[in-house]
């Protein structure tokens, strides 16, 4: 029996994998493997049940990428957010060029072109606006010191971290934290 993979943009956290699974399972689909940015069905799909699940994804704000190069990008992205907001240990965070071309098993100088020339940011921007919000994510929370922060997002000192987020923000960490109304972005818009 074949299986089917689906390739799924905007799938960004732990719940967005669960919506994904509950919507595929109403439609009477056999889940083999999911995880962010990609859903194994253990069946092939015809074209009229891939229509089905597309409709079912949009209705979710998700979107069934069909391409190869927007599914590398959509690729790219999922690495980056599960890297900076979901992993476990962070250790080794600041080479990203090694980690995306090993994962992705392409060139990081082509995956770097074909990123910026899709989505007019480079991938180390796209990187560093990650962080940003996982940062912001942290000091709301204020578990952490920002030492602790900057370590645990592989910045080099606080010293760097406050600029970076200043220069990305407008604001001091300090200042972000007294605001009461503090914005945060959901991370498939950033």
């Amino acid at each position: 029996m074949d299986s089917t993979v689906l390739y799924i943009k905007n799938m960004v956290c732990k719940r967005c994998i669960k919506v994904v699974r509950d919507e595929l399972e109403k439609l009477n689909l056999t889940i083999e493997e999911i995880e962010l940015g990609k859903a194994r069905v253990s069946t092939a799909l015809s074209s009229d049940k891939i229509n089905e699940v597309r409709r079912v994804l949009d209705d979710n704000d998700f979107e069934l990428i069909n391409d190869k190069k927007s599914q590398l990008i959509d690729g790219i992205k999922t690495l980056i957010i599960e890297r900076i907001h979901y992993a476990k240990e962070q250790s080794g965070t600041n080479n990203y060029s090694q980690f995306l071309a090993k994962e992705l098993g392409y060139d990081y100088s082509y995956l770097s072109n074909l990123f910026s020339s899709v989505e007019g940011i480079t991938i180390e921007k796209y990187i560093i606006n990650q962080k940003i919000e996982k940062v912001k994510e942290l000091l709301v929370y204020d578990e952490m010191s920002s030492k602790e922060i900057a370590f645990e997002l592989g910045y080099s000192s606080v010293q760097h971290l406050s600029s970076q987020f200043k220069k990305v923000t407008g604001l001091t960490p300090t200042q972000f934290k007294k605001l009461k109304n503090y914005k945060r972005k959901p991370l498939d818009e950033i």
